[in-house]
Formats: C-alpha cells, sequence, structure tokens
C-alpha cells in the first residue's frame, strides 16, 4: 500500500512539472535553438543629388499631370512620369520628376517628401542610376540560374 501511494504521489508530482501528452503538444515551449533576424538593417547609402527625384507611395490614380503640377511649386519641371501597369494603365506607386536644375531639385524634394497628394504620403528622393543590364553573352550561354548550360550534339 505504501508502494502504491509513493507512486502515486510521483506520477501527481510530475504531472504538475512536466504536462504530457496532448497538453504537452499544445502549451510547452518549443526547445528548437531559433534566433530572430537581427532587428538593425542596414539603409542604402543616400543617392548623390541630381535633378532627377524618385517618388514613391504615389495613389493608383495619380496621373503625370497632376505629379507635374505638384511639383512644379518648387522650381521648372522639364519632365514628369508616373510608371503605370501595362494592362490596367493605374500608377504603379512610384514615378520621376526631373528639373532644370539640381537646385530646384533640392527643393521640391524638401518640399514635397512626407506630403500629401491625391489622398496618399508620397515620399521624395534622389533617384539613383540603373544598374547596368546583364551582358547577352552571359544571358545565353548561362542557364535560367546562372549555370553553364549542357548542350548536346
Amino acid at each position: 500500500m505504501a508502494m502504491r501511494a509513493a507512486t502515486l504521489a510521483a506520477a501527481t508530482a510530475v504531472k504538475g512539472a512536466a504536462p504530457n501528452g496532448l497538453r504537452a503538444l499544445l502549451f510547452s515551449t518549443s526547445r528548437f535553438p531559433f534566433s530572430p533576424p537581427p532587428t538593425q538593417t542596414e539603409k542604402p547609402p543616400p543617392a548623390e543629388p541630381s535633378n532627377n527625384l524618385f517618388v514613391s507611395g504615389l495613389s493608383k490614380r495619380t496621373t503625370t499631370d497632376g505629379l507635374r503640377e505638384a511639383f512644379a511649386k518648387f522650381g521648372d519641371v522639364v519632365d514628369a512620369r508616373v510608371v503605370t501597369d501595362r494592362v490596367s494603365g493605374y500608377s504603379k506607386g512610384f514615378g520621376f520628376v526631373r528639373y532644370a536644375t539640381i537646385e530646384d531639385a533640392e527643393k521640391g524634394r524638401v518640399g514635397m517628401d512626407g506630403q500629401f497628394l491625391d489622398g496618399w504620403v508620397i515620399f521624395a528622393e534622389y533617384a539613383r542610376p540603373r544598374p547596368p543590364p546583364p551582358s547577352p553573352q552571359s544571358s545565353v550561354q548561362n542557364g535560367p540560374n546562372g549555370t553553364p548550360m549542357q548542350w548536346r550534339t
């Protein structure tokens, strides 16, 4: 009888300390050594001042004329373009504004960054140059994942 009482007491103590069965699966914490991704991400360096601005956060309803009018308050706009979807014709949410001088571009960037346009907050920054396209020879000889293709003869 004493043996049975000791076994029962040990079993209830173990159940209270470490749940088993379905309860263990549902309510236990994982012992997988997971490290979360780093919280700080490196920002790319700011683009060099130029007369071309990149504008993001545009509404789908923003037009090229509307973009030109909004930025014309700050200087002589040479060109403004909202990048649109080929199928729907709506804005993709970004565009470019080119001013006559770098000074006008700086005034436009400072004046419009964080402002509302067509109900959306927009962001203006200097445009970065487009990266060079891959050479045509490498894309022909390499497969889709960059490995050389095997030709059968």
